[in-house]
């Protein structure tokens, strides 16, 4: 089994790499979660790996956090949810938001992600919502906690007038630089690099 993959994009396309890992291209599913999160061909990646085996197939997952592939693999152990619409749910609500959304049993929230009905929205509900360990539920937490201060520099920066995609651009990076810093250093940071460039 394939657990973990360190290498090279060489292809990237929504949902779907290529990760070159010395001459061997492996095929990876993603969630739109880990996917904006990557660089473009060429750059590294590490990508922790869930690998799927049936009898016509093998596919492999690939997810950026230890958060996003629990939450992937106790999706696909619930009856009725393959590995198909395990990853549309990640792609359409943030592994935070979805935690939450277990823990309240928040059906219409659920619903709102493509794919999912009230059956299936009530069933993930239902089945996960006294399963996920201490872990996951912390983990929502960091995430809930960085959401909101890429959110607050975010506008920040739109108050000031810079370009949305632009904007969103040097958060990431800063954030990846210093995701323990607070506000007024990351904005100053932000602030700095874009001015640079």
């Amino acid at each position: 089994m394939i657990a973990r993959l360190n290498g090279t994009i060489s292809e990237k396309h929504p949902n779907r790499i290529i990760v070159d890992v010395n001459g061997v291209g492996y095929d990876v599913l993603v969630p739109l979660s880990t996917f904006y999160g990557l660089g473009d061909a060429g750059a590294g990646v590490t990508l922790r790996v869930h690998t799927h085996v049936r009898e016509d197939a093998i596919a492999l997952y690939g997810f950026a956090t230890a958060l996003e592939q629990d939450l992937f693999e106790r999706l696909i152990a619930i009856s009725g949810i393959g590995p198909k619409l395990a990853l549309a749910v990640l792609s359409g609500i943030d592994p935070g938001e979805l935690v939450r959304a277990i823990r309240s049993q928040d059906v219409a929230r659920l619903t709102r992600i493509p794919g999912v009905g009230k059956k299936t929205a009530e069933r993930i509900g239902l089945e996960l919502k006294d399963r996920l360990p201490q872990s996951v539920t912390a983990g929502a937490d960091v995430v809930e906690g960085a959401d909101e201060v890429k959110a607050d520099l975010l506008s920040a920066l739109l108050n000031l007038g810079y370009n949305r995609a632009v904007a969103d651009k040097a958060v990431d990076a800063v954030l990846k630089k210093s995701p323990q810093a607070n506000f007024e250093a990351l904005l100053r940071d932000v602030l700095r690099g874009m001015m640079k460039s």
